[in-house]
């Protein structure tokens, strides 16, 4: 498996909206275990996205689906930067 933990900073006073494209956008992905879209509690700017993959193969082809480019593009600008981008090899857990 593969996984992506990022933290995602929006614009100032953009969160919700951003947090919102994000978990209409990333609905039936094919490949995708789960993507988990969370607000941090001590940052009122900053989301925390945790992602698991089949493979990185089906990651990188995520970004190629029109309904995940058309999200991407709306939210740029909401967007202010990324502070942590991890990957990780998920070995298993509840509801993988």
């Amino acid at each position: 498996m593969y996984g992506l933990i990022a933290k995602m900073r929006a614009m100032c006073g953009e969160r919700d909206a951003l947090a919102a494209l994000l978990l209409e956008a990333t609905t039936g992905m094919p490949g995708c275990l789960s993507y988990v879209i969370a607000q941090d509690p001590a940052d009122a700017d900053a989301l925390w996205v945790t992602e698991v993959w089949v493979d990185a193969a089906h990651h990188q082809a995520s970004l190629e689906l029109p309904a995940i480019r058309e999200a991407i593009a709306q939210a740029k600008p909401l967007i202010a930067g990324f502070e942590i981008r991890i990957e990780t090899e998920p070995l298993g857990g509840s509801g993988l």
